[in-house]
């Protein structure tokens, strides 16, 4: 089975659960995985300058940027996405929109997707982000899915995680970083994506 992981980032808490999720996917006897990021939409003058922030935009914009082509090439696909006023950023609903061609020929009907994100509260919209970014997905033909609760750490988690997907809290100067459970709830997400998607394609 084939999968695609792609995020768009801004202070590097997204980037890392995006390869928790690839590290799940990894897990899976079988997968081939890619790790792609959403082209940068913003104006360089809201490009963050401090060492931090440009160690994180080197490491994103070192990631290959994702084209058509890679969605048409996965049987599964995980989506992260930091959050924008409770809805996914520009950069990343400008990817789901350039598929078009696929959408009109069929070829992402049928393929399993999930989502993740990323906000600098535990109430900034992890969840209407999640929700939202399935909708265009639903359209594309795609079989939405989340995080069951056979994944103990939605019992236990304190900050993000939930069943719509996986989540982190990052805080109000967006330098906390997902915690373990996070991360293992992210790990968890990629690996049922490359399980289910494997079933599947067999």
């Amino acid at each position: 089975m084939k999968v695609l992981v792609v995020f768009d980032t801004r202070y590097g808490n997204t980037m890392r659960m995006a390869e928790a999720a690839a590290e799940g996917a990894r897990s899976v006897e079988g997968a081939e995985v890619r790790v792609r990021r959403a082209a940068p939409c913003e104006p360089e003058s809201l490009v963050p300058r401090d060492e931090r922030q440009a160690e994180v935009r080197k490491k994103f914009l070192e990631t290959p940027q994702v084209a058509p082509e890679d969605f048409a090439w996965a049987d599964g696909i995980a989506l992260g996405s930091p959050t924008r006023f409770g809805n996914m950023t520009a950069s990343l609903k400008a990817v789901i929109d350039s598929l078009g061609g696929l959408w009109l020929s069929g070829a992402t009907i049928g393929k399993v997707a999930g989502c993740f994100c990323s906000t600098s509260t535990i109430h900034g919209g992890q969840e209407t982000t999640l929700v939202s970014m399935w909708f265009p997905l639903i359209h594309l033909g795609m079989i939405v899915m989340g995080v069951p609760y056979s994944e103990p750490r939605l019992i236990t988690t304190t900050r993000g995680g939930t069943p719509y997907g996986p989540t982190s809290v990052s805080g109000p100067s967006a330098d906390q970083g997902p915690n373990e459970e996070e991360l293992a709830i992210a790990f968890t997400l990629g690996k049922r994506i490359a399980e289910v998607a494997g079933k599947l394609a067999a």
